[in-house]
């Protein structure tokens, strides 16, 4: 482990007014500072996507930057999970900012291959923009895990989930500045760098100007966040809250090594892997929805702005849906996950088949997609908290890396865009629909098989609790 990245040291712990003070004030700033830097990552990891219009200008084929956009899902399914376990060693307020840092720099260096290759040479152009494509899904993948290890120390399980459902929303905060960037990037910049080669004006918006931004976002999530309490000087959340987790341990403070995280606390727990399936399917109906939506409104007719208004709708709606769900596992469900989850994903099964039904009234297309987009992101964000509350503190990271390996991997990469594609192609869209209903369904089966334990859980936390009242 490199020094800059080791966790910092236990500190005496303060107690009384003064450490109590202390304790609010940080669990604001950190939280600040994992949304912002949070966001930050969402500045740089799908810009591609913004820049395809104009590379197709240039005389790049679709097929080829196809290519290049799977390097991002590949190399951050495979990161999320790989580097999960680095940041659960680590420091997490060296480790984010790292980990944005090089991804800004990765999708800087993007301009090089397009302006100083460019389709003229674009065999050696392709490789390189695949590569720093698999860079910056690589780097993208040190943003979730440090997130979660501060959330999982600075807040206690009772009141996660609603914490967690506001952090959520900073992949939506960071993901709707792109397009407005990308937009007043290039008008801001372009002639400054490229003067009267205004073909290249895009780079300048696409990005060079996002990457700036999120160097400075890396600096200022530096300055914000902390790794642990402990390290800061106070007790754990547990102990300052008298909020602890049914199956809380002392050793869950402390670092463990690479072969307890694994093989003890992830690979071993069943109930991580079922969550995970359960997500990869989660995932499939989210990216299914989401990235076909404009092909398949297109296609029956409907203009491509409308379209997009659609899109715009679907992902506007995961806020307050993401927030209520959030909120609802903690106050209405306890702490517990499972059936929240399967009572949206249920719920999204319905909006799709009405999606389905009226694929030819726009009204009901924005209306179906909005019920799917406000339902569908609070599965996506309590599998994550989920996967924490199910793995010691110090291992949470590489278990929400499993869920998140499955989701982006399996779920994104393979169901939502090659076999949903792959229908699309050889029966027609209503086979896809079909198959988005059977994932909902899937999602749920899998989902259930953990929803007994939690229950058992979380009735057995109550029994220890009651004798103290």
């Amino acid at each position: 482990m490199l020094k800059f990245l080791q966790q910092p040291s236990y500190k005496e712990p303060q107690t009384g007014p003064e450490a109590d003070a202390k304790y609010k004030r940080l669990r604001l700033q950190v939280f600040i500072g994992a949304f912002i830097g949070y966001a930050g990552f969402y500045l740089v990891r799908k810009n591609l996507s913004m820049a395809m219009p104009s590379l197709v200008e240039l005389g790049f084929v679709k097929t080829e930057l196809g290519v290049v956009l799977s390097m991002n899902a590949v190399a951050y399914a495979l990161s999320k999970f790989l580097m999960g376990s680095v940041s659960d060693r680590s420091n997490a307020r060296t480790f984010l900012p790292l980990g944005l840092v090089l991804a800004a720099i990765s999708m800087a260096f993007m301009i090089v291959p397009i302006r100083w290759l460019g389709a003229e040479h674009k065999t050696w152009a392709i490789i390189l923009m695949a590569v720093l494509n698999f860079a910056v899904g690589w780097f993208n993948g040190m943003g979730w895990p440090p997130c979660g290890r501060v959330m999982t120390h600075w807040f206690s399980q009772n009141e996660r989930g609603t914490m967690m459902s506001i952090w959520n929303c900073a992949h939506n905060v960071g993901g709707a500045l792109v397009g407005p960037m990308a937009t007043y990037g290039a008008v801001w910049f372009g002639s400054w760098l490229y003067g009267a080669h205004s073909e290249f004006y895009f780079l300048a918006g696409s990005f060079l100007f996002p990457a700036a931004v999120a160097l400075f976002i890396a600096l200022l999530a530096f300055v914000l966040l902390r790794d642990t309490p402990q390290s800061c000087g106070l007790p754990s959340i547990e102990a300052w809250r008298n909020d602890y987790p049914k199956n809380y341990s002392e050793k869950h403070e402390q670092t463990l090594s690479t072969k307890e995280i694994f093989f003890k606390y992830v690979l071993n727990n069943k109930f991580l892997w079922f969550i995970a399936i359960s997500n990869a399917f989660v995932y499939m109906v989210r990216y299914g929805c989401l990235d076909w939506a404009p092909t398949i409104l297109t296609e029956k007719g409907i203009d491509l702005k409308s379209a997009g208004w659609a899109y715009f709708a679907y992902e506007f709606a995961a806020i307050p849906g993401t927030l209520i769900c959030g909120w609802l596992s903690d106050k209405l469900f306890k702490g517990r996950r499972a059936l929240p989850t399967m009572i949206f994903m249920a719920l999204v099964a319905v909006f799709i088949v009405l999606y389905w039904v009226y694929l030819d009234n726009l009204t009901m297309v924005i209306i179906s997609l909005i019920g799917i987009g406000f339902f569908i992101y609070g599965p996506v964000m309590l599998i994550g908290v989920q996967a924490l509350d199910l793995a010691p503190k110090n291992a949470a990271g590489t278990a929400a890396g499993l869920t998140g390996f499955f989701g982006y991997f399996f779920g994104t990469a393979i169901l939502a865009n090659v076999v949903i594609g792959s229908v699309a192609q050889a029966w027609g869209w209503n086979a896809t629909f079909i198959l988005l209903v059977a994932a909902c369904a899937l999602s749920i089966v899998f989902m259930g098989l953990t929803n007994k334990e939690e229950s058992y859980l979380s009735k057995r936390k109550r029994h220890q609790e009651e004798p103290s009242k």
